[in-house]
């Protein structure tokens, strides 16, 4: 079996975990009074020999039944298709779900709340089973591939994560739902020349940079009267994005997020569920982008944060310059909560009882991630996790904010699974896996340079074995560069190059990474947004910048410069090497877009704006652009089933590298993915060639 999805116990006293003995509560404070909830023999169906390979699964709301997800296939970037079986804690029953439907073709399965049907996805309808008699009722009719009811389309699911587009309302009468129009959506074709005698292509709906997204709508419908209503959405054109929908909290209607085409504008729409009609709540606008919860609910937009027995809901925004807690009234009316100068990272839990947020963030070192906490009633936050547990420290908080399961982890060590009371910290388990840096590693080192252009940049070091600070070593920067990830974060395997065959340090590197502005990290939002309509630019010069001031240190062979990075990192690394020739030698780019303007619409207008209006920014900012500047060696690595950042971006840029005459080495890898990960022996190999080009053209040791 696999393992699945943290989950606690209604209580918050203990929580469901797989073992090889099936699935059982785990009572974290005495793991003896731990008890089986099934075993693995009650998860063999009838007529099979081997259990379900379970990935996740759900507790009903009388807490009898189990709703098992298994036999699943990827779906874009996850494994959300697949069977569901429902286990009868009483009746020792285990019945496949969705009957007469396609194999492995339901996804996002859930109980409605009184547990007595469960609702289900299946080829873009969505469905309704009667738990104890069998039926199942269609709700909709017209799903195909072009019309998405009840998940999302490529983009959608990429860029804001959603992926379940369907919400049961409190009562169980009601499903709301996501309704998406891909008619208009042109298919991206990637083509399969190894699996057939004829190459074939698989079509992605994909729309690009400067092409109109597709039509979203949200629908409810009435189970009993078997009908459906439109919601008006009040988006002013048909190109807004709806990344966020819930039900309120009496069932009478509904609340979601808009954001208009540019992501500047975000409004709170308040609707009738019984009429469809709706008004703006609450308008929100932005010189650069707003980012939805997702960017402060560790990747996840769904649910709201419901307060004082919903009438009124915690928010986040920028807006005050740094990323704040507010709490939001259905009438629209707001109050800031957390009103010192610093960002919250993400909202951990709300305690309702004590009417405490606990929440992440780290006021004075943008690599590292406490535990804080404040009273919704105001005052000061109070940092939880304690003093002497420097680096990333991550909490999975209990229903009853009582205690969680605590991991806390640095470059040179790292305890998962310990369980601490709150708010006071105490231990009451120790952590389950430890691992600690070994004396033979070298140390990760956290530093700080300052650029000509007066900007601050945090990076991190690891120096080579035996160091000589008289002697010249070659450097090798890892970088990404965009508004989605951070490299420089003081966690258990950062300074590790995971592509690297052998020991950098041992081998004679010096290994840096910089982190530019625009990366995605606790610094306020001057930081984060100076990048908008400058990726390509502004963080490249920062990185470029960087680099200048670190060669300063007076031990690098300012000859044997090399960079890498993957995707955004792989388009930063071709950027450095044609903008930047005289400092970087030496390039290595995964993955990357080489021109903005094949992006997907999503991502890149968000921080670039519409190239209908300001075309020259992406321009400016593609690598391609560059290309015939590019005077190191180069090795460009993609491979061709990149449904992320499509293949189409390493052809345009060779034909330009052709075009210049400018030498370079290729590996494609066939139909593998934008992880490069498929196949047997995939991983090793894009290792090996790795290693081998850095080493024939950024030689290691010292001089």
């Amino acid at each position: 079996m696999a393992v699945a999805q943290m989950q606690w116990t209604a209580d918050g006293t203990g929580f469901y975990s797989f073992s090889k003995e099936g699935i059982g509560i785990i009572n974290p404070l005495q793991p003896e009074k731990s008890v089986n909830f099934l075993t693995s023999k009650e998860l063999i169906p009838d007529g099979a020999s081997t259990a379900l390979d379970v990935q996740s699964f759900q507790v009903s709301p009388t807490g009898n039944s189990l709703l098992l997800f298994a036999n699943t296939q990827r779906v874009w970037r996850e494994n959300t298709r697949g069977d569901y079986w429902l286990f009868d804690k009483q009746q020792k029953t285990l019945v496949q779900l969705g009957k007469g439907l396609p194999s492995a073709s339901l996804m996002f399965a859930k109980f409605s709340p009184d547990g007595t049907q469960v609702a289900y996805v299946s080829k873009h309808n969505i469905y309704v089973e009667d738990i104890k008699t069998k039926e199942i009722n269609k709700i909709t009719t017209d799903g195909t591939d072009r019309i998405i009811n009840g998940t999302f389309d490529w983009a959608y699911e990429e860029e804001f994560g959603t992926q379940d587009g369907f919400r049961w309302s409190p009562d169980g009468t009601k499903i709301a739902f996501w309704k998406q129009d891909a008619r208009q959506t042109k298919n991206f074709l990637m083509i399969n020349n190894t699996d057939s005698l004829y190459a074939f292509t698989i079509p992605v709906e994909y729309p690009k940079v400067g092409l109109p997204p597709s039509p979203t709508s949200i629908w409810i419908h009435d189970i009993k009267k078997d009908n459906g209503i439109k919601v008006n959405d009040l988006l002013s054109a048909t190109d807004g994005y709806i990344p966020r929908m819930e039900w309120l909290t009496d069932g009478k209607g509904l609340i979601f997020q808009t954001l208009n085409r540019k992501q500047n504008e975000s409004k709170i729409v308040v609707s009738n569920a019984s009429t469809g009609q709706s008004n703006v709540i609450h308008t929100e606008q932005d010189k650069a982008w707003i980012d939805i919860k997702s960017r402060w609910n560790d990747g996840d937009p769904a649910g709201w944060d419901w307060l004082n027995g919903g009438k009124e809901f915690i928010w986040v925004s920028e807006k005050g310059g740094w990323r704040q807690i507010y709490t939001i009234d259905l009438q629209g009316k707001e109050r800031l909560v957390t009103k010192e100068p610093f960002d919250i990272i993400q909202i951990e839990m709300f305690d309702a009882k004590t009417q405490t947020i606990y929440f992440s963030a780290s006021p004075d070192n943008a690599t590292q991630k406490y535990l804080y906490k404040i009273s919704l009633k105001g005052g000061k936050a109070s940092r939880v996790t304690p003093s002497g547990l420097q680096g990333t420290n991550s909490y999975t908080i209990s229903p009853n904010g009582k205690i969680a399961l605590f991991n806390s982890s640095n470059t040179g060590y790292r305890a998962a699974n310990a369980v601490v009371s709150l708010p006071d910290h105490k231990e009451l388990a120790p952590a389950q896996q430890v691992a600690k840096a070994s004396a033979q590693d070298a140390k990760t080192e956290f530093f700080q340079v300052t650029t000509a252009d007066g900007v601050t940049l945090d990076g991190w070091v690891v120096k080579p074995k035996n160091f000589d600070s008289t002697k010249k070593y070659p450097v090798v920067f890892y970088v990404y560069g965009e508004p989605a990830s951070q490299t420089v974060t003081d966690a258990f395997g950062t300074g590790k190059n995971r592509l690297y065959m052998g020991d950098m340090a041992a081998d004679g590197y010096v290994y840096v990474s910089l982190e530019n502005r625009g990366a995605p990290a606790p610094k306020g939002r001057e930081w984060r947004k100076s990048i908008y309509r400058n990726i390509g630019i502004l963080n490249i010069r920062d990185q470029a910048m960087g680099a200048r001031e670190v060669f300063k240190w007076g031990f690098i062979d300012t000859a044997r410069v090399a960079v890498w990075g993957w995707s955004g990192g792989g388009a930063s690394t071709l950027n450095l090497l044609g903008q930047y020739p005289e400092i970087y030698k030496t390039g290595i780019s995964i993955a990357p877009v080489t021109n903005q303007l094949l992006y997907d619409n999503i991502y890149q207008e968000r921080y670039m704006g519409l190239p209908q209006e300001n075309e020259e920014d992406f321009l400016n900012g593609s690598a391609i652009s560059y290309a015939k500047n590019v005077k190191g060696n180069l090795l460009l690595v993609h491979g061709t089933g990149d449904d992320n950042v499509h293949y189409q971006n390493a052809e345009v840029y060779i034909n330009e590298l052709i075009k210049y005459n400018i030498p370079f080495q290729m590996m494609s890898y066939p139909n593998r993915s934008h992880s490069i990960s498929e196949g047997e022996g995939t991983s090793k190999h894009l290792g090996l060639i790795y290693t081998r080009f850095l080493k024939e053209y950024c030689p290691p040791g010292a001089k």
